[in-house]
């Protein structure tokens, strides 16, 4: 009888799984093999503070990010007093998963199916990955980290089958130097209807590859095409492709994240991914502790309600960004004309600081008032085609 079974080993799940071994709780930590998900890979150094991560996951340090617009304007902002860290998930995800089986959790290989209940507690159904057979888990209590479209929300919450998603797709190449307008030490962010119609492309490197990948909506638009535009306008189509991958992102964090009985939802599942840049992997691992938090209180004090914890947490600390972020979504990511106005507002030297300052530290700036009225007043004439959108 497990305390904890934490269904799916991304960077919610396997910091979920850490933080409750490390607290002494007996877990359990089921995931299926070889599962890379789609991912630019950029994570803030206040990630790399949280969570302790080591140098050697650090492929590349990002001190400049480039906005390109549906004309091909550019607008380079520099990254002041900080980096973009970039990861490689097919190494980071496993480095968190091995680091959590250090701390005490058990590592099962297989497939979720279903939760079942009897008289003796909760049973997670799964498929043994080495075997075909349907096996089970005894446990207390379930945190469900199983992606976007996750069976356990699915199944077991309120509104889990219902979550908004973006479908990403990327592909791994070999970049090893400068190459065409590819910079290894930039991140490039394509916002162009022609690559995505609501969404935005990405050119992330990763030390000697990078991650070239696009996301959108609407499920007419064919990914692998845009990706290879996206290749070609940086001269990075003759590069070798080491893998391609695809998977749904969601846009909107769930209204409720437990099933008010025995099991929570973390990352990806509760649908924690920032709205407009589609950051996930800070907010996956905020959301997989904030869920071991609340496991471990509902454990301790025997109260269901303790459950509930784990949205608390996680939305009194981060309701207010993601708000502004799905305001800005919606206000320039509607139409080309409107990219064109976001991109041009980037030349702002205010806005590129304040928004890197937000990136880093993972709160909205409140240090400079000034800044903020004169970045609303830009904002608002944009909005209102009262400024050209060539106008800085």
């Amino acid at each position: 009888m497990y305390d904890v079974i934490i269904v799916g080993g991304g960077p919610a799940g396997a910091t979920a799984a850490e933080d409750l071994a490390r607290s002494g709780h007996l877990v359990a930590l089921l995931d299926r093999a070889g599962r890379i998900k789609p991912c630019g890979g950029a994570i803030p150094p206040r990630l790399i503070a949280d969570f302790d991560i080591p140098e050697e996951q650090i492929v590349a340090r990002i001190r400049t990010a480039r906005m390109i617009s549906p004309t091909g304007r550019k607008v380079d902002i520099p990254i002041e007093n900080g980096f973009v860290g970039m990861v490689d998930r097919e190494h980071f995800d496993e480095f968190l998963r091995c680091r959590a089986a250090r701390a005490g959790a058990e590592r099962v290989t297989g497939t979720y199916r279903r939760i079942e209940r009897d008289g003796e507690g909760v049973r997670v159904i799964y498929r043994d990955k080495a075997t075909g057979e349907e096996r089970s888990l005894s446990t207390r209590l379930v945190i469900g980290a199983d992606g976007a479209r996750s069976g356990v929300a699915r199944d077991e919450v309120p509104g889990g089958d219902r979550i908004p998603y973006v479908v990403a797709y990327h592909e791994i190449i070999e970049a090893p130097g400068a190459v065409g307008d590819y910079d290894p030490t930039r991140c490039d962010v394509v916002y162009d209807g022609r690559i995505s119609p609501d969404f935005y492309g990405w050119v992330f490197p990763h030390g000697a590859s990078a991650s070239v990948g696009m996301g959108s909506m609407q499920r007419e638009v064919d990914l692998k095409q845009a990706t290879a535009a996206l290749r070609a306008a940086s001269g990075l189509t003759e590069c070798r492709t080491i893998r391609r991958e695809g998977a749904p992102i969601p846009l909107k964090p769930l209204e409720r994240w437990d099933n008010g009985r025995d099991v929570v939802l973390a990352g990806d599942a509760a649908g924690v991914v920032a709205p407009s840049s589609g950051e996930g992997i800070y907010y996956a691992m905020v959301g997989g502790r904030v869920a071991a938090t609340a496991a471990a209180a509902c454990l301790t004090s025997g109260r269901v309600k303790d459950l509930r914890l784990a949205r608390h947490l996680f939305m009194r600390e981060h309701k207010t960004v993601f708000r502004v972020l799905a305001s800005m979504q919606n206000a320039y990511y509607r139409s080309d004309e409107r990219r064109e106005r976001f991109v041009s507002l980037c030349h702002d030297v205010d806005v590129q600081r304040l928004t890197f300052e937000a990136y880093m530290n993972k709160k909205l700036v409140r240090a400079r008032p000034m800044a903020h009225l004169k970045i609303g007043i830009k904002n608002l004439a944009h909005l209102a085609r009262l400024v050209p959108p060539a106008h800085t």
